[in-house]
């Protein structure tokens, strides 16, 4: 799973300087009553979050650089790195602009492992995009989606079979797929709080509780 981090933020600070190392919003203007569709890292100390009101996000942090979206720039810039992307399977998921899936199971060519193959393309994108990108690498799309989040904004995660479970069982719940606030709070009203957790509910608690959403919550804490 590849992932650029703070997508839209990094690419205005890559290519206007003046902007490293400042908090930048992308998004609605403060004074009026648009929302924040990407914050940078130093953005995002100040409680800023996408999907946040503007004005409030103002609020939080008046320093903060806000800028308009530029969505035909993003998608070219997208473009250019999924081609990097394919030109190692052909089986690559798109996601939205900034992450996508790579199946590399049949398709290691030149490459001893799939985990050669990342560091690979992250190295590419650093050095002919001038981006970063995060990496997680797994036996499967969730495993290798929650790998990805693991070190952001600029890391490689490796999550081999055999270690799946011993990788998944400290996380918070709420880096599953699937588990967004509601079902994080619900969780938390019946004491689970980590995956580990999680995996000692039995599948028909969970019908119970989720309805066939459950069936999805017990497969995902099992990798």
């Amino acid at each position: 799973h590849c992932d650029l981090p703070c997508y839209s933020p990094a690419g205005h600070r890559r290519d206007d300087p003046t902007l490293v190392g400042r908090p930048v919003v992308v998004g609605g203007s403060p004074g009026s009553r648009g929302v924040v569709a990407s914050a940078s890292y130093e953005a995002r100390r100040f409680g800023i979050h996408s999907a946040m009101a503007a004005a409030h996000a103002y609020r939080l942090c008046p320093q903060a650089v806000f800028l308009r979206p530029d969505f035909p720039r993003y998608r070219r810039e997208s473009d250019r790195i999924f081609a990097i992307y394919r030109e190692y399977t052909p089986l690559v998921e798109t996601v939205s602009l900034d992450e996508a899936y790579l199946d590399v199971t049949d398709q290691l060519g030149r490459f001893p492992s799939a985990t050669a193959i990342a560091r690979d393309i992250r190295q590419r994108v650093r050095d002919e995009r001038r981006l970063t990108v995060s990496v997680g690498v797994g036996p499967n799309m969730r495993v290798a989606k929650a790998a990805s989040d693991f070190r952001k904004p600029d890391g490689l995660t490796v999550v081999p079979p055999h270690r799946v479970l011993a990788f998944l069982d400290p996380l918070p719940v709420r880096r599953l797929h699937g588990v967004g606030p509601a079902t994080e709070g619900a969780l938390r009203d019946m004491g689970i709080n980590t995956v580990g957790e999680l995996r000692t509910q039995s599948l028909e608690r969970l019908l119970e509780r989720f309805k066939s959403h459950g069936r999805m919550l017990h497969a995902f804490a099992r990798g």
